[in-house]
């Protein structure tokens, strides 16, 4: 089985020399050139065995080095091209043979390159062991009837690269905290099912299960407590379902969950009894048991979509549904006109606010705020207007949720912030508020933004009024603290709006060093006519000037309602009876508000 006679062939081509005559001179010696190197030694040098393989007769010989790369074959008979294919292990894709003898192609007298990755299973008689993955590479020529005849390559093993490989391509296809696939491999799934023949195509269901308050559970618990609820989630999930069926990390604290051969009344069974499942038993972690829940999004294929990426979409419509407000807790996909109205609508207000951003047609409304015992105007609350194409305005109202769902709403904020900027720098006796958004809140950079801005615009900072509404302290407490009290050593002020439309506890509200509370207008436009509006109004404002803050109240449209909340102590109105808001277009107009106003 040795190769190292046809190395020693490759030196014994030309003619012998004859014998020397006596009458004849001796020749010249020619000087001796030294031996090229041994291709066989390099190959044997760097884990490589080379062979040669006649296909007519099987016969398979090898290199020198056959038990120093095959280890765990040194005594097997590999005599032969069967012998050797015998040794195949079944996880291989592919083998030599199928690389030469079923290769399709012609050799032009060259050779034809192949090339083929295969495993070799270890004898039981010789201990057996681990796969051995093998890298096959070599040419072989065509006899006289074109088929391959003979072939010569080298293999080498490479186990330790396969195995790495493997885990590269696992951790593509595989989530590393749960195991559960991946997006793009069950994507990769729906669309295997979506192409099946039509008639026997069945429909299959996709449930995109999401945990609730995830964030808060981090905060309370740890993050490594939210990772442990997370592993328990895919766990229980997968126990909770058929054998055949697939779940996959979507994103983050979503899972979805594949069901084949599921219609809508399946998918609604199943997604109300996982719902069930999650909530009934706490979930074990190392702080101990915490009991979760989650909200369902269902889809059904092919009726909800023929694509996985409409598939997943609107799955993710269905979960947006689930989590609204008093809504159920799973929510099959329906099609709707309205809903795919609304989508377009959202659509072309998204690209009416780019367009607005990047023609600088934002713009401030200005809005008197006055004392409430001499009427003067105190300072003015900026609001954002967006100038359209057309010359029309669009009030925030109109366009904020759906700037707030395509994440534009911080650029809106941050152009808001700059145009006051801009008018505080302009006129010195300019006092104004502005509204922040909670995703401008809760953006890490922010606050060194704003930093930056009142370094540019100096003197500017404690003449600005930073307005963030209650709700937003509910979403991440502990970082708006701290927002604040960054923002208050800039000297900038900070007020609470619709202070009583959420739920602040008053232990918190003294945490929070705020300047003024402006109580929702929705209390007071009716305070006159309704006794509980009356009696809540008063209930706010004794607990604002418990705690030595300001008030505001807004939506004043009527002198009794004025008269009413100023023996009350409120120290501000904002409302109609005081002035309308004014789109101020260009730096310096500022000096006119108040007569305006």
């Amino acid at each position: 089985m040795q190769l190292r006679h046809l190395a020693d062939k490759a030196v014994s081509t030309g003619l012998q020399e004859p014998a020397s005559s006596p009458t004849a001179p001796a020749p010249t010696a020619e000087p001796r050139q030294p031996a090229g190197p041994d291709a066989l030694d390099i190959l044997a040098s760097i884990g490589m065995l080379a062979y040669t393989w006649d296909i007519a007769t099987d016969r398979l010989d090898w290199g020198d080095n056959l038990a120093e790369v095959l280890t765990s074959f040194a005594d097997v008979d590999l005599s032969s091209g069967r012998a050797y294919g015998e040794r195949l292990g079944a996880q291989s894709a592919t083998s030599r043979f199928d690389a030469i003898v079923t290769a399709t192609g012609s050799d032009d007298g060259n050779g034809v390159f192949f090339n083929a990755i295969y495993a070799l299973v270890p004898p039981r008689e010789t201990g057996g062991g681990p796969l051995v993955w093998i890298e096959d590479c070599g040419k072989w020529f065509a006899g006289r009837d074109g088929r391959p005849s003979r072939a010569h390559g080298v293999v080498r093993v490479i186990t330790e690269r396969h195995e790495m490989e493997r885990r590269m391509t696992r951790s593509a296809q595989f989530d590393a905290l749960t195991g559960a696939m991946s997006r793009a491999l069950l994507a990769e799934h729906s669309l295997r099912l979506l192409g099946q023949p039509e008639k026997t195509r069945k429909p299959f269901a996709i449930l995109l299960v999401a945990l609730e308050n995830l964030f808060a559970l981090n905060r309370t618990y740890g993050y490594d407590a939210g990772d442990e609820i997370i592993v328990g989630l895919a766990s229980r999930l997968r126990t909770n379902v058929r054998v055949n069926d697939l779940v996959a990390r979507y994103a983050g604290n979503k899972f979805a969950v594949l069901l084949e051969n599921c219609d809508v009344e399946q998918a609604k069974s199943t997604g109300q009894r996982l719902i069930e499942v999650i909530a009934q038993t706490p979930f074990a972690t190392e702080v101990g048991g915490v009991s979760v829940s989650a909200r369902i999004g269902a889809v059904v294929a092919p009726r909800d979509g023929r694509s996985p990426a409409v598939l997943f979409q609107h799955a993710e419509e269905a979960l947006d549904a689930a989590r609204q407000r008093n809504a159920h807790r799973l929510v099959c996909y329906a099609t709707s006109l309205a809903r795919d109205n609304g989508r377009l609508h959202a659509l072309q207000i998204s690209d009416s606010v780019v367009s607005a951003l990047n023609e600088r047609r934002v713009e401030l409304a200005f809005q008197p705020i006055v004392q409430a015992q001499t009427g003067d105007t105190a300072f003015y609350e900026a609001l954002l207007r967006v100038r359209l194409a057309d010359g029309s305005i669009v009030v925030p109202g109109d366009i904020l949720p759906i700037a707030e769902k395509s994440g534009l709403v911080r650029l809106l904020d941050q152009r808001v912030l700059e145009l006051a900027l801009t008018q505080l720098r302009a006129d010195p006796s300019l006092r104004i508020s502005v509204n922040a958004s909670v995703a401008t809140l809760h953006d890490p950079e922010w606050p060194e933004w704003l930093a930056n801005a009142t370094r540019v615009y100096p003197g500017v900072a404690d003449r600005l009024t930073i307005e963030i509404t209650e709700t937003t302290l509910i979403d991440d407490f502990d970082k708006t603290r701290q927002l604040i009290t960054d923002c208050k050593g800039l000297g900038i002020k900070f007020a609470m709006d619709d202070f009583g439309a959420g739920h602040t506890s008053f232990r918190n509200l003294r945490l929070l060093d705020f300047d003024f509370v402006k109580i929702d207008g929705v209390f007071i436009q009716n305070i006159i006519k309704s006794q509980d509006d009356r009696f809540f109004v008063r209930t706010l404002t004794d607990l604002a000037r418990h705690l030595g803050l300001k008030i505001v109240a807004e939506w004043v449209e009527d002198e009794e309602t004025a008269q009413l909340l100023q023996g009350w102590g409120v120290d501000y109105f904002q409302g109609s009876l005081f002035g309308s808001a004014v789109v101020v277009a260009a730096p310096g107009e500022s000096q006119n508000l108040s007569r305006r106003a």
